[in-house]
């Protein structure tokens, strides 16, 4: 088989040495199980034996993508080792065009699933949708012993890379759990799953918002080849845009604006930078200040038309400072005063 059908590191492809030794020595658990030799892959990533030997010893993600792609070859197997039977070179690729087709996102993970089911019952795939929150979940159904965390970690960020670059989005991650306890590498995670990370937890599982199950897939067969080709970059850099900002600020905004008093404060509800909320708005053809103001607006129509609350107490409570200013943005908004436009919209 070609390179065009590895499967995403989940690790993000930065020039600094972050990627834990912890999970190449997991690769090399797979040429034990084999027992094949990983001399040559060591030295084409640059590994060290003395690098090897250090428990606290990291690599860059250039250098893993290399490690991770020569042992799925090497080996014939792109789930390296983790289960009873290889997933031959190619099965991944295989993998994501059965769930290209798919009308959309929902569909896709649904059918991922489902096929990966096919390959192995080792460990069991689920997409569930229960209110507003997406859950894809791993359950184990056999032991995986020191291969465990890499393969769990593995398959998880596999998933949510897929998924990102097949709506073309970053898909923001509401938490991430993992059924074992938090390694000694465990700095790593908020890299590799922004959002709230729990060790300990009843299973190993990602969640994220439902709305994104809705959207269209935006690749073909072609894009799907380009982007086999060097899954690691394209799965993962390429997706911080979130096409679903602007609506996940006007909620956030409508439900909590109390809380959330300036940028900063959006920006952690988000879970991303400051820098980045700004960025990507623009990108999206909208303002934070823009959000802020069709928030107060809509809350002001809302209050003045469903209670008889004086309109001094509603400016405040919409976040103006005093009622004149209140009034000067509300005719800017609608074209009338506070009052103006509560006589007109009748009795409460």
């Amino acid at each position: 088989m070609s390179s065009a059908t590895r499967p995403a590191s989940p690790f993000r492809p930065e020039r600094v040495a972050a990627t834990p030794m912890a999970f190449v020595r997991a690769i090399l658990l797979g040429y034990e199980k084999y027992g094949m030799d990983p001399s040559e892959a060591l030295r084409q990533a640059q590994i060290t034996p003395a690098q090897l030997r250090k428990s606290d010893a990291r690599i860059t993600a250039a250098q893993f993508e290399v490690i991770s792609a020569l042992a799925m070859q090497q080996l014939d197997d792109e789930a390296l080792g983790w289960f009873s039977r290889r997933l031959p070179w190619g099965t991944y690729g295989m993998l994501c065009r059965a769930s290209i087709g798919s009308p959309n996102l929902g569909v896709a993970l649904a059918r991922w699933c489902r096929h990966h089911r096919l390959l192995t019952e080792d460990l069991l795939l689920s997409l569930q949708a229960r209110g507003d929150a997406a859950r894809f979940a791993l359950e184990e159904s056999r032991r995986f012993g020191a291969m465990r965390e890499f393969c769990l970690v593995t398959s998880l960020r596999f998933m949510h890379g897929f998924a990102c670059w097949a709506i073309d989005s970053r898909i923001p991650l509401r938490e991430t759990s993992f059924a074992f306890a938090a390694p000694p590498h465990h700095d790593v995670y908020p890299h590799l799953f922004p959002g709230p990370v729990y060790f300990d937890a009843p299973s190993t599982a990602l969640v994220f918002d439902a709305q994104y199950l809705e959207m269209p897939l935006r690749r073909d067969e072609a894009a799907l080849r380009t982007m086999l080709q060097r899954a690691l970059p394209l799965t993962i850099l390429q997706y911080r845009r979130d096409r679903l900002l602007v609506q996940r600020v006007r909620e956030l905004l409508r439900t909590r604006a109390a809380d959330l008093v300036n940028a900063e404060a959006l920006a952690e509800a988000l879970h991303i930078s400051t820098r980045t909320l700004h960025r990507q708005l623009q990108e999206e053809g909208a303002a934070l200040q823009a959000l802020k103001d069709e928030a107060r607006r809509d809350q002001a129509i809302d209050r003045l038309r469903r209670t008889a609350r004086p309109v001094k107490q509603i400016a405040l409570e919409v976040g103006f400072g005093n009622e004149k200013s209140f009034a000067r943005a509300f005719k800017q908004w609608t074209g009338r005063s506070p009052s103006d436009f509560r006589r007109q919209a009748g009795p409460r």
